[in-house]
Parts: structure tokens; C-alpha cells; sequence
């Protein structure tokens, strides 16, 4: 039996014994008198079981074609093998014209084998930990070094910027390397965008802390945290990869989707900026080139648990990185 046909049972017992009125028990199961009377004259024929769905056991009405099945099921094991069912939906509609729901695809390639639901896999070793509560509160920082275009080009290193509290991709910007300029560039775009932050939260890269402890000069600070210093910006390094886990999360996601999204292969097309210079996709999860992606291309809804934003405007005065420095404005 259901939740609904329990609560169902419970109120119609209650009737027959004599402990509650018809009429709220119209109310607590929702029903009209004379359905509520034919409930009970199937449940003193037939017992508890005539309460049971009749549609129970039988195929729904609305069950797509086994030929769409077939079709559907075909087409992802021999194009998209290694897509997940939501994205493999997306390619389905976009490419083939067979619109089929991600749920129903989910459920169609579990059965064949080809998706593993998340109850069977391995549970996470790791206690969750909990989110910031308003947007810019931290920010998660660090660099995924990737063949992010394929044979088109060198790897190259994606510089990410998260919100803990909302997911968010804040700022993404590619680099040759995971460098101490490129993370100055990176946090600058930022800080115009958004404004400064509360805290960055990083791994224990070279460029985020000393890690020499027999470094011969300087203040124990490099020029990456005396940047912040001056900014007024905390920096928290990670122990562990696991605790800035919704960083690493979001680099899986865009070394799946965003290289799958890629446009085909062109004549011209060379290397990292031959890739630049195509025309930008209009289907992918992106809608851009990568290149100049932004943040509301790729962010998600707000949750109710962010309860406001923490970002403090910017104003540049003085030069700090080849040009002008910045503070933060009075409030």
C-alpha cells in the first residue's frame, strides 16, 4: 500500500468504528460523500485490498513506443556511450529529433546497462560539509589542467572561480599554466564583475602559501596572499581535494560536457586560438565559445539557504598588478 492509501485506511476504519463523522472524514481524505461511501462498502466486502490502485502492476497510458525505446537506446550506445542521460536526452532532441524525457531515458538505459544510478554506486567516504550562507560569503579557487580541445591543440589549464554557497561558476578563464599571473588576472575579472569577497578558499598550491619551511626570505606570504592581504580577502587552504569538493564536482562536469559540446573539427582550425576563432555553437551546454564564457551562462538558481550577498564594490586607485590597485568602498 501507498502513504495515501494507508491514511486512507486509517480514516475509514475510524468511520466504521463509529469514532469519526462522515463529514471530516470527507475532508481529511478529500472526497465526496458518495465516494467516501463506496470506499466503505468496498472495504467491508472485500477488506483492506479494495483500497489498492486498480492500475496497479499494468503499463501507463502515456508508455511511450517500443519502437522510440529501440530507436533511442540504439542511437546512445553507438554515438553517445559514454554521455550521461540528461545530456544524451539534449543530443537525442537536438541532433535526431527524438524527444525523450532525461527521466525516461535514465530509466531506459539502466535497465540496458548502460547508467548506473546513484544508490549503487559507492557511498562517499567523506562528511558533506556545510554551505556558505549568502553568495560571496567563500569562494572556491583552483585550476584543472585538461585537453579541454582535444588533438585541436596543446592541454591547456582552466582557471575556475565557485561560490560555496550557490555553486555558481563565478569566473573561468583559461591559461598556459596554473601561474601566479594568470590567478592575478583571474581575481581581478573577478573583483570588477562581482566585488571582493569575504574569503578565497584554495588547495596548499605553491602560489596560494609558502610551503618551503626553510624559505630564506620574504614574510612567510607570497605575492598572491599579499595581494589579498592588502585587499582585505582571506585565504583558507584546503587540506584535502575532498573539502573543496564542489570545485572539483563542477571541473568533472565541464571536462564531460564542455568538451562533448565542442563544434566539429574545421578546416583552419589549429591549436587553441584556431578554436577561438570559430563561430560560436548555438547548441551546446555552454551557448559559447569557452573562451568568453561567462557566469550567468553556466549558473544555476539560487537556493533558499543563500540569504543574501557579501560582495563590497571595488574602487581602483594605485597601481598593485601593472596598473591600477584597488580598496574597498566604504559602507
Amino acid at each position: 500500500m501507498s502513504k495515501q492509501e494507508f491514511s486512507r485506511l486509517e480514516v475509514l476504519l475510524r468511520v466504521q468504528s463509529g469514532r469519526l463523522r462522515v463529514t471530516d472524514a470527507c475532508v481529511l481524505i478529500g472526497l465526496q460523500r458518495r465516494q467516501v461511501f463506496r470506499l466503505l462498502r468496498g472495504l467491508k466486502q472485500d477488506g483492506a485490498t479494495s483500497l489498492l490502485s486498480k492500475r496497479r502492476g499494468k503499463p501507463s497510458n502515456h508508455r511511450l513506443p517500443a519502437e522510440v525505446r529501440t530507436l533511442a537506446l540504439s542511437i546512445v550506445r553507438e554515438r553517445y556511450p559514454d554521455f550521461g542521460p540528461t545530456l544524451a536526452a539534449e543530443k537525442l532532441a537536438e541532433h535526431h529529433s527524438c524527444s525523450v524525457s532525461r527521466e525516461t531515458l535514465r530509466g531506459w538505459m539502466i535497465a540496458d546497462g548502460l547508467w548506473q544510478d546513484r544508490r549503487h554506486r559507492l557511498p562517499a567516504p567523506h562528511q558533506p560539509r556545510r554551505r556558505r550562507d549568502c553568495l560571496g560569503e567563500l569562494v572556491q579557487i583552483d585550476g584543472s589542467e585538461h585537453a579541454w580541445f582535444e588533438d585541436r591543440g596543446p592541454p591547456c589549464t582552466l582557471l575556475a572561480f565557485v561560490d560555496d554557497a550557490t555553486s555558481r561558476l563565478m569566473q573561468l578563464r583559461f591559461a598556459a599554466s596554473e601561474s601566479a599571473f594568470d590567478y592575478f588576472r583571474t581575481t581581478r575579472a573577478y573583483l570588477e564583475e562581482h566585488g571582493k569577497p569575504v574569503a578565497l578558499y584554495s588547495d596548499k598550491h605553491g602560489i596560494f602559501r609558502v610551503n618551503s619551511k626553510e624559505a630564506v626570505g620574504g614574510d612567510g606570504v607570497t605575492q598572491f596572499g599579499r595581494a589579498l592581504l592588502a585587499l582585505n580577502i582571506d585565504i583558507i587552504c584546503a587540506n584535502s581535494p575532498q573539502a573543496k569538493g564542489r570545485i572539483e564536482r563542477a571541473f568533472g562536469t565541464l571536462q564531460d560536457r564542455m568538451v562533448k559540446s565542442l563544434p566539429p573539427r574545421r578546416r583552419g582550425s589549429c591549436g587553441w586560438r584556431g578554436y577561438r576563432r570559430l563561430p560560436r555553437p548555438t547548441h551546446g551546454w555552454l551557448g559559447s565559445s569557452p573562451s568568453t564564457t561567462r557566469a550567468s551562462a553556466v549558473s544555476r538558481p539560487i537556493p533558499r539557504t543563500c540569504i543574501g550577498r557579501w560582495h563590497k564594490p571595488i574602487i581602483w586607485t594605485r597601481s598593485w598588478l601593472g596598473g591600477r590597485s584597488a580598496r574597498s568602498r566604504a559602507t
